[in-house]
C-alpha cells in the first residue's frame, strides 16, 4: 500500500499544479499580468500543499508505526513468553515477522503463529489507514490552496519559503552528519585512549592489536604502537605521488596547451575512465600483473622480494590518481586568462617559455590544491593495499617490503563479530581519528592555498 500511496501522492501533486494554474488564470481574466506571481507559482503552491504534508505524514507514519506495531504485539503474547530474556524475546518476534512475511523462521510454534496472524492484520491495518489519511490530507489541502487563490496571493513567496526551508534541512543533515561521524570516532577513540595510553599509540614502535579476551589467556598482552602503519601508509603514498604528478600534470599541460581539439575531444575523457575503474579491479592488476613483475625484476638482479610489496601497490595506486591530478590541473591551468599567455607571447616567448614562466606560476595554487586532494585520496585507498602490499605491520621505509596501511588495519580489526569494549576493537576508532585528522589538514591547507594566491592573479 505504501507504493500505492506514493503514486496516488504524485499524480495528484501534479493534478494540483495543473488546478493552480488555470485556476490562477481563470482568477486574473487570462491575463497574468494582474497577478502577484507567475501562473506557474499558483500550481507549485496548490502541489506543495496537495503533497507535502501528506508526504511528511507518510515519513512519520514509516518510522513510528514498527514500533507501535511491535509494542502491541508483545503486549499481547503469554506471560510465559514475557518472561523470556531480551535476546530470546527480539528472536521471537523476529520469527513471527518472518513467518508472516512469508520468510524462513528459525522455529514454529502456537505462539509464533498467532503473532505471526496478529503481524498480518495490524500491517494491513497501518497500510490502509496510511493510505486514507494521506489521500484524505491530499484532497482536502490541495483543495483548499486552489481556493485560497486570489489575485494578491502572494505565491513565489511562499513557494521559495518552502524551497529555502527544504535547502536549510539538506545543510543541516550534512552538518549533523559530519558532527556525528566526528562524535562517533571521538567518543570511542577517547574509551580507547583509557585503556591504551595515548603515548604508546602515537610513538609505539609495534603494532600487534592482540589483547587476551579471557583471564586465563596468556602471550596475548596486545601492542598498539601505530607508527609502522603511519609509516606504512606515508610509504606507499609517497610511491604513488612519484608516479601520479609528473604524469598527470605533464598531461594536463599538454593536453591543455598542445593536443588539438580533436586529441582533446578523445583523449580526456579516457584519461578520466581510469577514475571510474572500481578500486579493487585495480587491486587485482596489481595483484596478478604488477607484483609478479616487480618481484621478477628483483629477483633478475639478485634480490630477495616477497610476493607482497609497497612498491607494486603504490605503482597502481599511482595510475589509479593520475585522473585526479591531471583533470584539476587541466581545468586549473585552462582558467589561467588568454591575456596572459597572449601577453607572454607577444614578447617574443615560445611555447615552452610561457607555460614555465607564465601559466604554470599563475596555475600553480590550483596545481597545488589538486595534489593535496590527491594525497587524501590516496591515504584513503584500501583494496589495492590488501591485496598488492599486505597486512604486515612492518617499520621500514624500504618500498621492496609488505607493509600495511591505516585503512587496512581499520578494516581487518572491525571484520567479523567483535567486542565494542577490548582495546583491540576500539583501536579501530583511534587510527579512524587519525586518518580523520589528516584528510582535513590536507584539505584544510589545500584550500588556504588556493584562497591565498588566487587574488595575486585575478
Amino acid at each position: 500500500m505504501q507504493t500505492s500511496l506514493l503514486i496516488a501522492l504524485l499524480v495528484l501533486t501534479l493534478v494540483g499544479f495543473y488546478m493552480g494554474r488555470s485556476r490562477s488564470l481563470a482568477v486574473a481574466d487570462g491575463q497574468p499580468i494582474h497577478l502577484h506571481s507567475l501562473p506557474g507559482y499558483y500550481g507549485y503552491y496548490v502541489a506543495l500543499w496537495a503533497g507535502l504534508p501528506a508526504l511528511m505524514v507518510f515519513v512519520l507514519w514509516q518510522l513510528i508505526s514498527p514500533q507501535l506495531i511491535e509494542g502491541m504485539i508483545m503486549s499481547g503474547v503469554p506471560q510465559t513468553v514475557k518472561d523470556l530474556p531480551p535476546e530470546r524475546l527480539q528472536l521471537f518476534y523476529n520469527n513471527a515477522v518472518a513467518l508472516a512475511t512469508g520468510g524462513t523462521p528459525s522455529e514454529v510454534d502456537e505462539n509464533i503463529r498467532a503473532a505471526a496472524e496478529r503481524y498480518s492484520g495490524l500491517t494491513s491495518l497501518s497500510g490502509l489507514s496510511l493510505l486514507v489519511i494521506g489521500l484524505s490530507m491530499a484532497i482536502v489541502l490541495g483543495t483548499w490552496a486552489r481556493h485560497n487563490i486570489s489575485r494578491e496571493l502572494r505565491a513565489r513567496n511562499q513557494v521559495e519559503q518552502v524551497i529555502r526551508g527544504f535547502l536549510l534541512v539538506c545543510s543541516a543533515i550534512a552538518i549533523l552528519t559530519t558532527i556525528g561521524i566526528v562524535a562517533s570516532l571521538l567518543f570511542e577513540s577517547l574509551r580507547f585512549f583509557s585503556q591504551v595510553p595515548i603515548s604508546e599509540f602515537l610513538f609505539g614502535l609495534q603494532w600487534s592489536p592482540q589483547t587476551a579476551l579471557r583471564a586465563e589467556q596468556v602471550g596475548q598482552s596486545g601492542a598498539f604502537g601505530a607508527v609502522p602503519l603511519f609509516t606504512g601508509t606515508l610509504l606507499i603514498t609517497a610511491i604513488a605521488m612519484f608516479v601520479a604528478v609528473p604524469i598527470g600534470l605533464m598531461s594536463a599541460i599538454y593536453l591543455s596547451d598542445y593536443a588539438g581539439p580533436r586529441l582533446r575531444a578523445v583523449a580526456k575523457p579516457v584519461l578520466e575512465l581510469l577514475a571510474g575503474v572500481p578500486t579493487v579491479v585495480y587491486g587485482f592488476f596489481a595483484l596478478l600483473t604488477v607484483a609478479p613483475f616487480v618481484r621478477g625484476v628483483g629477483e633478475s638482479i639478485g634480490l630477495e622480494m616477497p610476493a607482497q610489496t609497497a612498491l607494486a601497490a603504490g605503482l597502481v595506486m599511482g595510475v589509479m590518481i593520475i585522473p585526479f591530478v591531471s583533470s584539476l590541473s587541466d581545468d586549473v591551468i585552462n582558467s589561467v586568462p588568454q591575456s596572459l599567455r597572449d601577453g607572454s607571447f607577444a614578447m617574443g616567448t615560445t611555447r615552452a617559455e610561457t607555460i614555465r614562466r607564465v601559466i604554470l606560476p599563475a596555475a600553480l595554487p590550483g596545481i597545488v590544491a589538486a595534489i593535496l586532494l590527491a594525497v587524501s585520496r590516496a591515504i584513503g585507498e584500501t583494496m589495492i593495499v590488501v591485496m598488492a602490499a599486505g597486512r604486515a605491520a612492518n617499520l621500514t621505509a624500504n618500498p621492496l617490503e609488505a607493509v600495511t596501511t591505516i585503512t587496512v588495519q581499520i578494516v581487518a580489526l572491525l571484520t567479523g563479530d567483535q567486542e565494542f569494549d577490548s582495546a583491540k576493537t576500539l583501536s579501530a576508532f583511534a587510527l579512524g581519528l587519525v586518518l580523520f585528522c589528516i584528510t582535513l589538514l590536507l584539505n584544510v591547507i589545500a584550500l588556504r592555498v588556493v584562497q591565498k594566491y588566487r587574488e595575486k592573479y585575478d
